[in-house]
């Protein structure tokens, strides 16, 4: 353990990218970004803030990732939500690659349409309620 408080600690986690890896985890059950109360995601990321510079300072790293794997499809494999803070040194063999080289970028009217749907789910008081969008569960089942 290297920080705890009410609502959340932070470990070392047992399969580290680089040495001096954390989770910031909370200690309520929460399975993913969704889930989350607002909040309280704020608080761990604010934690993972303020631990980002000691874990870059520590690992020795030149620089560092914050990470949130939210579901399966995005490489969550523990199901209760949780922030990495990962120190990162060149050449350390972990890449997250941005741009995604498999990507192409879209047509101008693709990108448009995107950003208004987004603006219209935004401006839509009932799109998002938790009983219109169920449960993680119930989200994996339908995305498969």
């Amino acid at each position: 353990m290297c920080y705890e408080d009410g609502d959340v600690v932070a470990f070392m986690d047992i399969q580290p990218v680089n040495a001096g890896h954390v989770l910031v985890v909370p200690r309520t059950h929460y399975e993913s970004l969704e889930d989350i109360p607002h909040t309280l995601a704020t608080h761990l990321f604010e934690v993972a803030m303020q631990l980002a510079p000691v874990v870059k300072h520590v690992g020795n790293a030149d620089g560092l990732n914050i990470l949130v794997n939210s579901g399966a499809a995005a490489g969550q494999d523990v199901f209760h939500y949780h922030v990495h803070v990962i120190p990162r040194n060149q050449g350390d063999g972990f890449d997250i690659p941005l741009p995604f080289a498999a990507s192409q970028m879209p047509d101008r009217t693709v990108l448009d349409a995107n950003a208004a749907r987004i603006i219209a789910t935004l401006r839509d008081p009932v799109a998002l309620r938790p009983d219109r969008r169920g449960t993680s569960e119930d989200r994996r089942a339908r995305s498969h």
